[in-house]
């Protein structure tokens, strides 16, 4: 509105028109008996055969069955069906059907007997459910010590107490092991939300919320928007997850608003993770939030003996085939021997992160952005993972000319590629964001290694998250350094987690599991934490670091972006900007313009400006908020740059 008053923005009401609908169908309902109908059937067989197949298809089944299916099934013209209704015998009616996603993944109902540690969190927890008020509860549960199971019987508490729960996952990754294990607990109450579903699908399952069929919604971070009422509980699930951010407009962060969302409805929330974010296990030590433990594997399953592997050591004991240690093909062949499953971790996507020429070191680059496109192999196509940027793989150098090629960087259909060599008779699949684009293919590839008929999993950090298969022994990581080596003030953080998220995927039954992890340094203090499993150590000198660098959860950060298409013109409204933001230098850390790690993007040349305020005298970020406000409004007053896009992300969760 403030914008408004000073003339910058007009503000005006609009309603769409709806896209999707409720979907009917015409369905053929008998109004007669079976006996009238087999009355009627001699004197209708007489002159129509065809409405007798009718009617004896119907007399066997419900009464009822969609129109298409029966003119299908009976061979039938719709002239049959009319001379049914005229003689009043049938009605043909408008149905509302309900468009369900149908997940190919399924689990039997267990029945689980709690652990003492899982009885403490539910004690801790009940009488918030029982009188509700808004609480923050952390909970750190090891991998495999039945996070999941704790959620089911907190849902069974709320719905005693005739109260909703929203369940939140960081991706669709988790959702197929996740809503079944909901869905087998709590039949017909359950609605998911996420990208996969048709338009049509979370349509019907958005009106099943509405109109209260469904008592529990689990999703990404868009069904925190689901319209449920009567909210008693709120879960988050791998809460430390990145993927919670929202980076495109609007930003937000689904773990933050779920907090909002909570509060409102005055009541409790649950955060759970087996590596829980640096910020929230501050705000747990600060006593802002109530930690709960889970320090121990359910089953008697004990945590995975995890090995570090140093490939350059290993280079040097002529112990390598291509980029695989002997180490980790020797594991996997005796994994493979007892039909034991196998995990393997790489997070890159594609065949190749790089194609380079060797005699003049050009690498090929996307046209839109500064950074080098992947080789997919199987359509031969280089491809640009941020803007979609497509194009053939080239025969030669586009600037030489030279034919000499080299392949360089190690993704997921690479590691599948070779692993397919050394291991002919094994049965792999991948699972990235290209493998399952297609709807259901992630359920029916999980549903496919769950009964063994796939030997060997490759795929991206969609690995790591949340899969439990008791039959998985063996868990393999082709390279520690695909995160930890970006610039990025988590990459210690995120490090960490994805090693012990994926770790924790091995040993979740009686048999040891084990962990292969390949490394170019086995002595990094994240690694070593990784070894020891040691959260609590990692997180003493991650919290002592960021405390000394000025990173949150001690500072606030804000990211403000400029782009355009050409780099003046994004650099010149950067530095008009900061010069604004120097009235507020006394309360804030700002940084001179710089160019974005990722300096193109998009077509669009990236600046940005960092801010950073003390938590401590700036608690709620207020000062922040309103130095950006202030600023921008008098860089809007007095700037002669037309049309540049000026972006601003508050808590970045990455700041490339």
């Amino acid at each position: 509105r403030t914008l408004e008053k000073m003339g910058v923005i007009t503000i005006h009401d609009e309603t769409e028109k709806a896209k999707v609908h409720s979907k009917t169908i015409l369905s053929v309902k008998l109004l007669k008996s079976a006996e009238e109908v087999y009355e009627l059937i001699p004197t209708i067989e007489k002159t129509s055969p065809k409405q007798v197949e009718v009617l004896l298809k119907l007399v066997s089944g419900q009464h009822e069955m969609p129109l298409q299916q029966l003119l299908t099934e009976t061979k039938t013209s719709p002239a049959s069906i009319k001379g049914l209704e005229k003689k009043e015998i049938i009605t043909v009616v408008k149905k509302q059907i309900e468009r369900t996603f149908q997940e190919p993944y399924s689990e039997d109902l267990i029945d689980f007997a709690l652990t003492s540690d899982q009885n403490k969190v539910l004690d801790e927890v009940y009488p918030f459910l029982q009188n509700p008020s808004f609480k923050v509860f952390l909970l750190h549960g090891v991998t495999g010590s039945g996070k999941t199971q704790v959620y089911i019987e907190l849902v069974k508490k709320v719905l005693e107490l005739g109260k909703t729960v929203i369940i939140l996952v960081p991706e669709i990754a988790l959702t197929p092991q996740m809503t079944a294990r909901l869905t087998n607990n709590f039949k017909g109450m359950v609605s998911v939300i996420h990208s996969k579903m048709s338009p049509g699908e979370r349509f019907d399952s958005w009106q099943n919320i509405l109109n209260e069929k469904s008592q529990v919604v689990i999703g990404a971070r868009s069904a925190l928007f689901s319209p449920l009422k009567n909210i008693g509980f709120i879960i988050v699930d791998e809460e430390h997850d990145g993927s919670y951010k929202q980076d495109e407009t609007p930003r937000y962060n689904g773990k933050d608003a779920a907090l909002m969302r909570a509060k409102f409805s005055g009541c409790p929330v649950l955060l759970g993770s087996a590596t829980p974010s640096v910020e929230s296990m501050y705000l747990a030590a600060t006593k802002k939030y109530q930690l709960l433990n889970l320090p121990i594997r359910v089953d008697d399953a004990q945590l995975p003996k995890i090995t570090l592997v140093n490939i350059n050591e290993e280079k040097k004991l002529n112990r390598m085939e291509s980029f695989f240690s002997k180490t980790l093909l020797e594991k996997i062949e005796e994994r493979l021997k007892k039909k034991e499953g196998v995990i393997i971790l790489q997070n890159r996507r594609g065949f190749a992160t790089q194609i380079y020429c060797v005699e003049c070191g050009q690498i090929e680059t996307c046209d839109n952005c500064s950074i080098s496109l992947v080789y997919h192999i199987n359509e031969n196509t280089l491809h640009c993972h941020y803007c979609g940027f497509v194009k053939e793989a080239p025969p030669a150098c586009n600037h030489c000319g030279s034919p000499h090629l080299k392949y360089f960087g190690t993704g997921t259909e690479r590691v599948e590629d070779e692993l397919a060599y050394y291991f002919p008779n094994a049965v792999l699949e991948r699972i990235d964001s290209d493998a399952i684009s297609k709807k259901g293919n992630l359920g029916t590839i999980l549903s496919n290694f769950k009964s063994g008929a796939i030997d060997i999993l490759v795929g991206t950090q969609m690995v790591a998250k949340g899969m439990d298969f008791p039959r998985v022994t063996l868990v393999g990581v082709i390279s520690a350094e695909t995160n930890l080596w970006l610039p990025d003030f988590r990459a210690d953080e995120r490090t960490f987690q994805l090693l012990t998220q994926v770790s924790g995927r091995a040993g979740r039954s009686k048999i040891e599991g084990e962990v292969v992890i390949q490394t170019q340094n086995d002595k990094h203090f994240v690694l070593q934490k990784v070894l020891q499993n040691d959260y609590d150590g990692f997180y003493k000198k991650e919290i002592l670091d960021r405390e000394h660098r000025g990173y949150p959860p001690f500072m606030r950060l804000a990211v403000i972006e400029a782009k355009d298409k050409e780099e003046k013109k994004a650099l010149g409204a950067m530095k008009e900007f900061y010069n604004e933001l120097l009235a507020f230098k006394k309360y804030l850390k700002i940084t001179s313009p710089t160019s974005a790690v990722i300096a193109r993007l998009k077509g669009e040349y990236r600046f940005q400006i960092v801010l950073k305020t003390d938590r401590v005298t700036d608690p709620s970020g207020s000062i922040l908020r309103k130095a950006i406000s202030e600023s921008f409004m008098r860089f809007n007053r007095k700037t002669k740059i037309k049309d540049i896009k000026i972006f601003f992300d508050i808590d970045p969760q990455s700041i490339l």
